[in-house]
C-alpha cells in the first residue's frame, strides 16, 4: 500500500472514529420528556356511551366445542368453527383434526358476517343475484351457509361460523348447535 493511501485510510477511520463519538454523545443528552396529557373522564349517559354486550369467555369457548362436537358425531371431523363478535373480532376459535388452513378464514368470515347482518349466512346467500355489485362484495364477508348470529334481546352480538363441511347446511347445523349452547347456558342460570 502507497504512503498517501495509508494517510488517507486513516484519516478515513479517525473520521469515523470522530463522527461515532459525536453521535454517541449526541445520543447520550436526554430527549425532553413532553408534558403528559391528561385523562378525561367521561360520565357515562346515554348521549355519550354505548353500552354493548358480548359473549363471555366461557361461553364463547363453550359453543366452539359444541359446534365442533356436532361435527364430529357427524363425521366431519376437518371443520374450523369461529365465534366473533359483532365486530369481527374472534372471541374463540377451534380447528378440528385435519381442517385444512382455508377452513380458518372461511369460518371467521361466515361468522361475522352473520353477526354485522344479524341473519344466517344461508339466507343471505340467497339475496345474491349475481347482477353487479352487492352485499357479496363486501371486505370480509361471506355469503355461504354455516354462520348463525347470536342475539340478545333481540340484537346481533356474535355470529358463530362454521367452514369445511362438504355442505353448507352441514356447517349451519354445527354452528347452530353452538349458538343453541349458549341459549341452554343463559337459561340455566336464568333460573
Amino acid at each position: 500500500m502507497k504512503k498517501s493511501n495509508k494517510i488517507a485510510a486513516a484519516a478515513a477511520a479517525g473520521a469515523l472514529l470522530l463522527t461515532g463519538g459525536l453521535t454517541a454523545a449526541a445520543n447520550a443528552v436526554p430527549a425532553p420528556v413532553p408534558a403528559a396529557v391528561p385523562a378525561v373522564d367521561v360520565q357515562p349517559s346515554p348521549e355519550t356511551v354505548v353500552a354493548q354486550n358480548r359473549i363471555s369467555v366461557g361461553a364463547s369457548a363453550d359453543a366452539v366445542k359444541a359446534a365442533l362436537a356436532k361435527c364430529q358425531a357427524d363425521k366431519l371431523p376437518f371443520v374450523t368453527v369461529a365465534l366473533v363478535d359483532r365486530f369481527g373480532t374472534v372471541q374463540a376459535l377451534l380447528r378440528g383434526d385435519n381442517a385444512a388452513e382455508h377452513t380458518i378464514e372461511a369460518a371467521q368470515q361466515k361468522a361475522y358476517t352473520a353477526a354485522a347482518f344479524g341473519t344466517p349466512t344461508s339466507e343471505l346467500a340467497k339475496r345474491i343475484n349475481g347482477n353487479g355489485p352487492s352485499i357479496a362484495d363486501l371486505p370480509g364477508t361471506l355469503f355461504l351457509a354455516g354462520g348463525v348470529p347470536v342475539k340478545v334481546n333481540g340484537v346481533s352480538v356474535a355470529g358463530i361460523g362454521v367452514g369445511g363441511a362438504p355442505d353448507g347446511a352441514l356447517d349451519e347445523a354445527c354452528a347452530t348447535a353452538g349458538a343453541e349452547s349458549i341459549a341452554a347456558a343463559a337459561a340455566g342460570t336464568a333460573k
